[in-house]
């Protein structure tokens, strides 16, 4: 058994902000006595109900690109245990993001040999008896922050016992070393004010990748 504060992280891997947060989480792992734990969603599964209502280009990602990664996720979860997610999803998005791969049938399988799981999982990727586990996993993120957010969930101990959980945050570039603990502390603070709902500015740029 650890000693260090759990952290649970749930994440798509085709989201940029998700992957700029988790970043900035593993920084905050350095300086701070906490250990993250790894989950997948699906910002397909979030968004099914509703594509109707989404722009063409997003709505065209989310029905042609979205499905293949998580299913690879969560198979490998199911095969090879929640301990391969955390190398897994950094493979993933080093290769989607930061080489801006895309997240198509060759860079998932290269991914996965890059951790050294087997090829087979790719066999997952048009359907997977696993998902039920996928949408389980979804929505126990999900609910513990509302149908209104997205990727990443982060949820913590509070005080009492009871999770604090919250989306985000959203930031680029990830903060590094005593700039990545200070925003740690602030989030915990904020996120752990009861009734506290949102603070948000407009966003200027993209995700920045450059520092990663």
């Amino acid at each position: 058994m650890s000693d260090k504060t759990p952290v649970d992280f749930w994440f798509d891997p085709l989201c940029p902000w998700a992957w700029m947060t988790s970043r900035w989480v593993l920084e905050v792992e350095k300086v701070r006595d906490i250990e993250v734990r790894w989950h997948v969603m699906s910002l397909a599964v979030l968004n099914e109900d509703k594509l109707d209502q989404l722009p063409e280009e997003y709505r065209d990602l989310l029905e042609t690109k979205a499905w293949g990664p998580v299913r690879i996720v969560i198979a490998a979860q199911q095969e090879h245990g929640a301990e391969v997610l955390g190398d897994l999803y950094t493979a993933l998005g080093t290769r989607i993001h930061n080489q801006d791969e895309g997240p198509g049938k060759e860079t998932v399988a290269a991914a996965l040999k890059d951790v050294g799981l087997p090829e087979s999982l790719m066999e997952h990727w048009d359907a997977t008896p696993y998902e039920p586990e996928l949408r389980a996993s979804h929505k126990e993120g999900i609910d513990k922050v509302g149908q209104e957010v997205g990727t990443p969930v982060i949820a913590v101990p509070g005080a009492d016992g009871e999770q604090i959980a919250f989306f985000g945050p959203v930031v680029t570039p990830a903060p590094k070393g005593e700039e990545a603990a200070r925003l740690w502390d602030g989030t915990l603070a904020v996120a752990s004010v009861p009734g506290f709902y949102e603070i948000k500015r407009t966003r200027t740029k993209g995700p920045d990748f450059s520092n990663l």
